[in-house]
């Protein structure tokens, strides 16, 4: 088609899909201009990768109509219409210092001087259709990426200015995140995952559990098909430690992860990185198709190939974030040759575009000269061609239209009002939380040996502490020796869940991915970890427990060793849970080790073994409070020393750890007589002088009981995943400042 004096001029023959059958024909426009009630049902994503075969052989035809520049106001016969104006971000960015500044000068006038403000998009203006593919180019640090951040609601609002519009309706970021998916530039998958599991996982989070299991079997079969994934379906993601797919594959997978459920607009950042020319040709002819099927598909692309440039409906050219070419593929010769600088013959077009471009770039004025004729330009074309075109539909019966033609496949409904005719989240809390569990087992189970260390770990502490304190008796040494055990083996409880710390800085930015969009709730990520580690920590629990209690010889028979292991097990949650909440803050590794080894030392020292409460300064008693050993410690010590009728210091043995106490036995006798002549009371060798009692008052351990301790341990674990769950609330929004 063609305009014409500013009219539409349909061309005599029809254009025809790439099965054969005509698209629309000159009878049908007026009926595609006014967008019957019931629309013809557009194929669904599964239908359309049904035909991908004949993605290398099928023909190509632009409909793409060159209206301006900018946003258009004439009625469009495609449903949707997204158009952006004047969209414009830039960073502050701080200068190096180059020397210290001069005594006397303005403190705030150096701090501005030391900051420059870098512009990352300069008014950028375009417009994406319903059906059409849109490609946003340039060299790298052009500003590609940007724009696709800014289009998919992944700037802040305060810092992006400009407007984005949906059929002429401001597009608010909570109805964006529904119809819309993003696929990121790196490949952020589960490594223990094979293929079609990872698109299973993903089939179940973003489709509704109104679709039953078969149905979504068969879309990631199809899905899997059309993707050239058949060979991989059951081949691992695999990383550097374990062999799996090859990049082209896993690139592959991520585009599937995000278009299973069939969104309204689809952006993509460079889709085709890593891939061979086929594979990149055939996952482009697959967006086409999906566009086709009624999305909108923007993308940013490094260098197309003239083979995938014939799939490309528009194009917008960017250098240092402005916009230096808007229009069809087809414009590109005669917009270089009104430049002055002529595309020569069988050049491909975008190579010759971005060349130029680089050249410009490097030159003294940049590419000022060509932004400055692209706006020129632009006006031109505005002029010749009239008024702008826009959808004739409002953005609620776009939206119903769309749905019931199959869009929206993650629980749409009919709903008139745009922004609720699609639920926030596809499933239910609970669904949520059993695929999420599901995945993390099945990802744990094929790599057993990071539980394996874990346990063995414990294990091999537990002996070595069991063999260390063997059969401690009722003796002054005994029970200094058994104050050492307890503080030891509490601390080490905390120490080894510190492994905790990688498991989700490894998973963050699949996280950050799938919670951007949708897939599902935070909460939902919270709850379902925090269950799934409870049997592991059981398991730890039991280990260690069951090693120490019996071989150390602790007292309160069945009851002690059931309130020991309860304590055990409290301390790994209370642990897990803190190490868990820090994983959220930290986003390294290795500082997350170096912070959770500080922290829990201080929680040792301030725990009360090495001074007791009563010592500690009252400008540290705080810190004695919010210490996590502390509690478990002294619940331990009360659940062994909390005996009334056991004796821990007689007669004779209140000599012991004394010069005293290397005197013969009669001497000591003689001088417990001399001490009762003087005390008035009767004390003989047997005498009970010290009880359990006397040793908690001694260690200060006088304020809590010991199941209050307990909850009290409990209590602690619970308020840190809660405040996990708002470190991901707040700590990953997945936008740019």
């Amino acid at each position: 088609m063609s305009f014409v004096g500013g009219s539409m001029k349909l061309p005599a023959k029809s254009v025809t899909g790439d099965d054969g059958h005509p698209l629309f024909t000159n009878s049908k426009q007026t009926e595609l201009q006014k967008y019957p009630k019931k629309p013809t049902v557009s194929p669904t994503l599964a239908e359309l990768l049904m035909h991908v075969d004949d993605a290398q052989n099928s023909p190509v035809d632009h409909r793409a109509v060159e209206i301006g520049y900018g946003c258009s106001s004439l009625p469009s016969s495609n449903p949707f219409f997204l158009c952006f104006n004047n969209l414009t971000y830039s960073v502050k960015v701080r200068k190096k210092l180059g020397s210290i500044p001069f005594c006397g000068k303005n403190s705030d006038e150096t701090e501005s001087n030391r900051i420059n403000t870098k512009i990352l998009l300069n008014e950028i203006s375009g417009e994406a259709h319903e059906g059409e593919i849109m490609a946003v180019l340039g060299a790298s640090g052009s500003g590609k990426s940007t724009l696709i951040d800014a289009l998919a609601n992944r700037i802040a609002k305060d810092s992006l200015k400009g407007t984005l519009t949906l059929n002429g309706e401001v597009l608010e970021s909570k109805l964006l995140r529904v119809i819309s998916a993003y696929v990121m530039q790196d490949d952020l998958l589960f490594p223990m995952l094979t293929v079609e599991e990872t698109l299973m996982f993903s089939a179940e989070f973003r489709l509704p559990r109104s679709l039953s299991k078969s149905k979504k079997k068969a879309r990631v079969q199809a899905l899997i098909d059309q993707l050239g994934l058949r060979s991989a379906a059951k081949t691992v993601i695999g990383d550097e430690g374990h062999r799996g797919v090859s990049g082209g594959e896993r690139r592959r997978v991520s585009i599937g992860i995000d278009i299973i459920h069939d969104p309204i607009v689809l952006f993509l950042d460079e889709p085709t990185s890593g891939l061979d020319s086929t594979s990149a040709f055939m996952v482009v002819k697959v967006l086409q198709r999906i566009a086709q099927s009624g999305s909108i598909v923007i993308m940013s692309i490094h260098q197309p190939s003239y083979r995938i440039l014939s799939l490309l409906d528009r194009l917008i050219f960017l250098s240092h974030g402005n916009t230096v070419f808007a229009g069809s593929p087809g414009m590109l010769p005669s917009f270089f040759a009104e430049f002055g600088h002529p595309i020569p013959e069988n050049e491909n077009k975008t190579e010759f575009a971005l060349d130029l471009i680089r050249e410009l770039e490097e030159t003294p004025g940049g590419t000022k000269s060509l932004v400055e004729f692209n706006k020129s330009w632009q006006a031109r074309k505005n002029q010749r061609n009239g008024s702008l075109m826009r959808s004739n539909l409002s953005l609620k019966d776009a939206i119903s239209a769309s749905i019931s033609k199959g869009k929206l496949v993650s629980g749409a409904t009919n709903d008139l009002n745009p922004t609720a005719s699609v639920p926030i989240f596809a499933n239910p809390l609970w669904i949520e939380m059993m695929v999420i569990a599901k995945r993390s087992m099945k990802n744990s189970r094929r790599m057993p040996e990071l539980f394996g260390i874990r346990l063995g770990a414990v294990v091999i502490t537990g002996i070595i502490l069991a063999t260390m304190f063997w059969k401690l008796d009722n003796s002054p040494k005994g029970i200094q020796e058994r104050l050492g055990f307890f503080a030891f083996a509490m601390s080490t409880t905390f120490y080894t869940c510190a492994e905790a710390i990688p498991v989700f800085l490894q998973e963050r930015y699949i996280f950050m991915r799938e919670t951007a969009y949708n897939a599902y709730r935070r909460s939902s990520y919270v709850l379902a970890h925090s269950l799934i580690s409870i049997p592991s920590l059981v398991i730890l629990s039991m280990a260690f427990a069951a090693i120490t209690f019996w071989a150390v010889g602790l007292a309160g028979g069945l009851s002690g060793f059931f309130f020991f292991f309860l304590t055990i097990f409290a301390s790994f949650w209370a642990g897990s849970s803190f190490v868990t909440f820090l994983s959220g803050i930290v986003s390294h590794v290795m500082l997350g080790f170096t912070v959770v080894v500080a922290v829990l030392a201080y929680f040792l020292l301030f725990s009360g073994f090495f001074i007791s409460r009563n010592r500690i300064p009252l400008y540290w008693i705080w810190f004695h409070y919010i210490s996590l050993v502390k509690y478990p410690y002294e619940a331990v010590l009360q659940n062994e020393f909390d005996d009334p009728m056991k004796c821990f210091v007689r007669g004779v043995q209140m000599f012991d750890n004394t010069p005293l106490g290397e005197v013969p036995l009669s001497v000591k006798l003689k001088l417990l007589q001399s001490m009762s002549g003087v005390l008035g009371v009767n004390i003989t060798g047997s005498t009970c002088v010290t009880t359990g009692k006397d040793l908690l008052v001694q260690q200060g351990i006088t304020d809590i009981n010991k199941w209050n301790c307990l909850w009290i341990i409990i209590a602690w674990g619970f308020l840190f995943r809660i405040l996990f769950y708002f470190t991901l609330l707040l700590g990953s929004k997945n936008k740019r400042k």
